[in-house]
């Protein structure tokens, strides 16, 4: 049970990709969209709903810009807070025309530990400026602050997740691969991305959908085998994500979503 908050971080990381430079009446959501699913985990042989994952986008104006806010927060249904609570966000501000990160928050409660990490991109230079908060036992932080490189297309879980959004699915060939890198706990992990074909799922309250299925393929020791449908739309929707670990399996499925851009 204690593996229940992997399972954010898992859907995050089913989708992998990297910063494209995308017109913006091109983009596939808006400031207002929010999409709300639903985590189940395998529990002594039963699929049970566990927590409910938010995800939400809008737009916040700079002296210098408009950057566009995404935030996912996961959160364990009251009636399991009792025995594992769980309480998380992560939050990134992309440039509303290049969709890169300017800055990533992950702000963490699992149980009884806590931790805070924030990310501030340099583009440029390709650097980040990173503070990592934890909890002590005694109820006092450690905080340490480091600076580190990163490659070029390298992203924080949440921004990649909406920059794979904008890629053009819609030209990919069945068998078609993409390696991305993602940066997580201050390193790289590489992903790849494998188009597998459509496939006609149920969508929450937008009914059943024609969704692009894709594979995910990685070397990790944790995450055996992952599956994500995207809506085969201009909205390009996250829709289900199935998951395999080596003590069980899970599903984050989509509920609910409004303030759609097309």
């Amino acid at each position: 049970m204690k593996n229940i908050k992997k399972i954010v971080c898992l859907f995050l990381v089913l989708c992998m990709s990297q910063a494209v430079a995308i017109a913006q009446e091109s983009l596939a959501f808006k400031d207002g969209e929010k999409l709300t699913f639903t985590a189940s985990y395998k529990v002594s042989g039963l699929m049970t709903e566990l927590a409910q994952v938010s995800m939400e986008t809008s737009e916040v104006k700079t002296s210098s810009s408009t950057l566009l806010h995404f935030k996912c927060r996961a959160n364990t249904y009251k009636k399991l807070d009792a025995f594992f609570k769980i309480r998380d966000v992560y939050e990134s501000y992309v440039s509303k025309y290049s969709l890169l990160p300017l800055l990533y928050k992950r702000d963490i409660q699992e149980g009884g530990y806590k931790k805070k990490m924030k990310y501030v991109y340099n583009q440029k230079t390709k650097t980040i400026k990173s503070t990592q908060t934890k909890r002590r036992g005694n109820g006092t932080d450690w905080v340490q602050d480091k600076n580190f490189s990163f490659s070029s297309g390298a992203m924080d879980v949440v921004s990649t997740l909406y920059n794979l959004r904008n890629l053009p699915i819609e030209n990919a060939k069945i068998g078609d691969t993409k390696t991305f890198k993602i940066l997580f706990d201050r390193e790289e992990t590489s992903i790849t991305i494998k188009f597998v074909g459509k496939e006609t799922i149920r969508a929450g309250n937008l009914g059943q959908k024609e969704c692009y299925k894709l594979q995910v393929l990685t070397s990790g020791d944790f995450l055996k085998s992952g599956t994500l449908w995207l809506t085969a739309d201009a909205n390009k929707i996250p829709v289900q994500a199935r998951f395999t670990i080596p003590i069980g399996s899970g599903t984050l499925q989509l509920t609910n979503a409004t303030g759609l851009a097309n």
